[in-house]
C-alpha cells in the first residue's frame, strides 16, 4: 500500500522554490531599477531681483557762459558751487593777497555768532519761552540734526545747528543756569572793530550779468557741449573728452542757464534695450543719489553697438556740476520675478478651449515657452512670462491667479525632458 505523503512533500517543495525564485526576481528588479535610475536634476523656483542698466562714460551737456576777470589778485567767492544767482549778484571779489580773504572770513564768522547771541537775548524770545516746550523743541531739533547728517543733507545742517544752539542757550537763561551772554557780545564787538581796521576794499567786484547757477571753474568745453549743438556730437568727440579744469588765471567760473541739462554717452544698443521717450535713472560715481531722466535721442554712425544716447534731466545739485565727464550708469529698470536657468526652458503645445459667438466650444493649440516641473511622480509643463533676460537665467513674472504658470517653490527640471516632456 503506497502512502501519499512523499508526493505531497514534493509539491510543497516545488511551490516553495517557485515562490522564492519569484521573490528574488522581483527584489532584484526593484534593486536594479533603484540603482540604475538616473535622477533628473531640479532647481527650486525662487524670487530674485535684477537691474537692467548700462555703464558708460557720461558727458554733461549744459548751457554755460564763462565768467572772467583781469587775473590780477586773489579771488574770494561769495557764492557756492551750484548756488543760484540773480542779475547783479556779487559772485566774487578780488583782493591783493590771501590775507584779506582770511580777515573777511573771520569777520563773517563773528558776525554770524553775534547774530545768534542777539537772537538768544531777544526780550520777546525770552518772555514767550517755556522750559517744557523748549525741551521738546530741543529734542526735535536734535533728531532733525541726526537725520540730516545720516542723509548727508549738509545744506540743512548749518541752519538746524543754529536753531539748536539758540534753543539750548535760551533754555539756560530761563532756567537761570546763566544770567546772559553780554560778556560774549562785548568781546565779539571788540574783535570785529580790530578786524575792520585792517580790512581793505576789493580791487574788483565780479557780478552776475544774468540769472543762473554759478560754478567756480571752466574746462574749455563750455561752447562745445551745449543743448543747441547736441545733433553735431560724434562718438570721437565723446570718447576724447578729458575731465580737466582750465588753468587760465583769468577764469572766475561760469553761469549755467537753468537747471535742465543732458547726459551724453556711447552704449551698445544693438538689442534695442533703450528707446527714445523711455524714463530712466542716472547714477554717477561721485554721488550716492540717483536722478530721474528721460531718453531724448539715440543714433549711431552705422554700427548699433556704438550708439550715442542722450538723456535729459531736470534735477540739479552740487555733485552734478563738479565734472564734465565721469563714470555713469543708465538704469532702465529693476525687475523682480522667479529665477529660471536658461537651460531649463522648453516649448510645448497646449490645447485651449474657448467659446465662439454662438456659444460653441473652439479648441486651439498654442505653442508656449515654459519649463517642466516635477510634481510628485508627475512631470508637468508650466508656462513662464519672461520680464528680464540675464546671461544664464531669466526672470518670470509671478501669476498667482493662474495655475498654468510657474509658481514659487516649484521644482524646475533642468535635464531629462525634451520638448514633449519625456
Amino acid at each position: 500500500m503506497r502512502s501519499g505523503k512523499p508526493e505531497s512533500s514534493l509539491a510543497v517543495k516545488i511551490l516553495r522554490n517557485f515562490v522564492l525564485v519569484l521573490a528574488v526576481l522581483v527584489l532584484g528588479g526593484i534593486a536594479f531599477n533603484f540603482f540604475s535610475r538616473k535622477e533628473s536634476p531640479t532647481e527650486t523656483a525662487l524670487m530674485d531681483e535684477a537691474v537692467l542698466s548700462t555703464k558708460l562714460k557720461g558727458v554733461f551737456i549744459r548751457n554755460e557762459e564763462p565768467v572772467s576777470y583781469s587775473g590780477n589778485g586773489v579771488l574770494s567767492y561769495n557764492v557756492n558751487d551750484s548756488g543760484k544767482v540773480g542779475m547783479g549778484t556779487v559772485i566774487a571779489e578780488v583782493y591783493p593777497d590771501d590775507t584779506q580773504i582770511g580777515t573777511n572770513s573771520e569777520i563773517e564768522r563773528l558776525n554770524r555768532k553775534l547774530s545768534i547771541l542777539k537772537k538768544i537775548q531777544n526780550p520777546g524770545t525770552l518772555e514767550s519761552a517755556q522750559p517744557g516746550s523748549l525741551s521738546e523743541s530741543i529734542k526735535e531739533n536734535y533728531r532733525s540734526l541726526v537725520y540730516a547728517r545720516d542723509m548727508k543733507d549738509y545744506g540743512s545742517l548749518e541752519d538746524i545747528s543754529e536753531n539748536l544752539l539758540i534753543q539750548m542757550s535760551t533754555y539756560q537763561i530761563i532756567t537761570n543756569e546763566v544770567e546772559n551772554f553780554n560778556g560774549q557780545v562785548s568781546n565779539i564787538n571788540i574783535q570785529l572793530d580790530e578786524l575792520k581796521k585792517n580790512s581793505v576794499k576789493p580791487a574788483e567786484t565780479i557780478k552776475a550779468e544774468k540769472t543762473g547757477y554759478f560754478v567756480s571753474y571752466c574746462d574749455g568745453y563750455e561752447n562745445v557741449f551745449s543743448s543747441d549743438k547736441i545733433s553735431s556730437i560724434t562718438i570721437d568727440m565723446l570718447n576724447g573728452v578729458k575731465d580737466e579744469k582750465s588753468s587760465d588765471k583769468t577764469v572766475v567760473g561760469k553761469l549755467i542757464d537753468g537747471y535742465r541739462w543732458y547726459l551724453a554717452g556711447v552704449i551698445d544698443n544693438s538689442r534695442h534695450s533703450y528707446n527714445v521717450g523711455e524714463d530712466v535713472q542716472l547714477r554717477f560715481e561721485s554721488s550716492a543719489d540717483t536722478f530721474d531722466a528721460k531718453i531724448t535721442e539715440i543714433w549711431d554712425e552705422g554700427d548699433a553697438s556704438q550708439s550715442i544716447i542722450i538723456a535729459e534731466c531736470s534735477q540739479f545739485n552740487y555733485d552734478l556740476v563738479q565734472h564734465r565727464a565721469e563714470n555713469a550708469e543708465i538704469i532702465k529698470g529693476v525687475y523682480s520675478g522667479l529665477k529660471i536657468p536658461r537651460e531649463a526652458i522648453r516649448f510645448a503645445n497646449l490645447q485651449e478651449v474657448e467659446e465662439d459667438e454662438d456659444g460653441n466650444e473652439v479648441v486651439s493649440v498654442t505653442n508656449y515657452k515654459g519649463v517642466y516641473i516635477q510634481k510628485g511622480e508627475q512631470i508637468v509643463f508650466k508656462k513662464i512670462d519672461v520680464i528680464y533676460e540675464g546671461g544664464s537665467y531669466v526672470l518670470s513674472a509671478v501669476h498667482d491667479d493662474d495655475p498654468l504658470y510657474l509658481a514659487l517653490y516649484d521644482d524646475i527640471m533642468i535635464e531629462g525632458v525634451d520638448s514633449n516632456g519625456e
